[in-house]
């Protein structure tokens, strides 16, 4: 019975710990800045329209 209670709290000590490697946590100002850029994403500059463009290239070579 013991062994249950071990395994038990090692769970719900792991548990915690993944809960809080995943959760991100934003101020209010964050959170705001991060949806603008989400709703309204700047424009692509050149060279990230390049690597897409060679990225692509790339991976339609045969």
């Amino acid at each position: 019975m013991t062994a249950f209670f071990v395994v038990a709290a090692a769970q719900a000590a792991a548990q915690r710990a993944i809960e809080q490697a995943e959760v991100i946590r934003l101020s209010m100002a964050d959170q705001e800045c991060c949806a603008q850029a989400l709703l309204s994403p700047p424009k692509q500059a050149p060279a990230l329209k390049r690597a897409f463009a060679r990225r692509s290239k790339l991976l339609h070579a045969e």
